[in-house]
């Protein structure tokens, strides 16, 4: 394992792998082989036809099977947590608008204390409209300032004695907000996300920025994109600022190898694919960026080959990162 990369993996939250004991048992291989983290994913309901519009593969369509069938995300990370010891749980990402910010806070807290500390909050505002005109009583079109005022006001519960909060969206006055997180100030926010939009929220309010590299609208799959991508949200970082040097990089990789086509329509070579010396030589690549995470989607039909490709997986590439 890369001793300064952390490296993740996703855990699959949708169809038959989602069941309680091999949920339960793929998280704790990826603990016993020495990862450092899990991703859990986050959508309350999805659209009841075929192509959903995901916008992270080139069809439209989920990578994973039944991706309709699925967990409610902090009740999921609670359940883990429970069952695992040391690996950290990221929200890959938390739809910030899903939940009220005062549950989502306290949830997010609660799964933090019983957890001992091993919770990383990745968010983000969301794409699916279907989806918030099921959940989210705020409007779509402002969820990107409702997660804003959202994240401000988490990080004001989980740091102030006696938060008071008089925003649009969140009202806050004459409350106790305990027991805080265990981590201190309070645990990472990796923000996700692609577009300006994001990479603004990003520069703002995260301690990390966390982009998936798939987008098809705004991609950032081949080396030279996603360089650019980091000079774009570095500047950003500094007008806001803040010292680029202490807002970290993260990086989701949803395919890698064969999958994966050749080339990215820039003409450049897409990241993670190709032969194991390839994937080797991106990670070297994206570290030398300044990245200090990245997760991989070993998401397959069946139990034993997600265990069996997570294992291969770190033999064939991590061992010799």
């Amino acid at each position: 394992m890369p001793k300064k990369m952390q490296i993740g993996f996703n855990l699959p939250m949708s169809g038959p792998l989602a069941e309680p004991v091999p949920f339960t048992r793929i998280a704790l291989a990826g603990e016993e082989l020495g990862y450092d983290f899990l991703t859990l994913t986050d959508h309350v309901v999805l659209p009841d036809h075929a192509q959903p519009g995901y916008p992270y593969s080139v069809s439209g369509n989920f990578y994973e099977g039944a991706p309709a069938r699925r967990h409610e995300q902090l009740t999921a990370a609670g359940f883990i947590a429970a069952k695992t010891s040391r690996i950290r749980l990221v929200t890959a990402i938390l739809v910030v608008p899903h939940r009220p910010a005062v549950l989502a806070a306290k949830m997010l807290s609660t799964i933090d204390v019983l957890s001992g500390g091993r919770l990383t909050v990745g968010v983000g505002a969301g794409w699916n409209k279907a989806e918030f005109d099921a959940v989210v009583t705020t409007p779509y079109a402002e969820r990107g300032a409702v997660t804003d005022e959202y994240l401000a006001a988490f990080r004001r519960l989980w740091t102030e004695e006696r938060p008071k909060i008089d925003g649009k969206y969140v009202k806050v006055d004459n409350i106790v907000f305990e027991p805080k997180p265990v981590q201190r100030p309070h645990p990472p926010i990796w923000v996700g996300g692609e577009s300006a939009p994001s990479m603004r929220r990003a520069a703002r309010l995260g301690d990390a920025w966390y982009p998936i590299g798939s987008n098809q609208k705004n991609p950032l799959d081949s080396l030279a994109r996603y360089r650019a991508g980091v000079a774009r949200f570095r500047q950003l970082v500094a007008e806001n600022g803040r010292d680029p040097a202490k807002v970290s990089l993260s990086y989701r990789v949803k395919q890698y190898g064969a999958p994966v086509p050749a080339k990215a329509t820039d003409g450049e070579r897409r990241l993670f694919s190709g032969s194991d010396a390839d994937i080797i030589g991106d990670i070297h690549a994206l570290e030398d960026l300044g990245v200090t995470a990245i997760d991989f989607d070993f998401e397959r039909p069946a139990e034993a080959t997600v265990i069996a490709d997570m294992r291969d997986f770190r033999e064939r590439v991590l061992a010799k990162v």
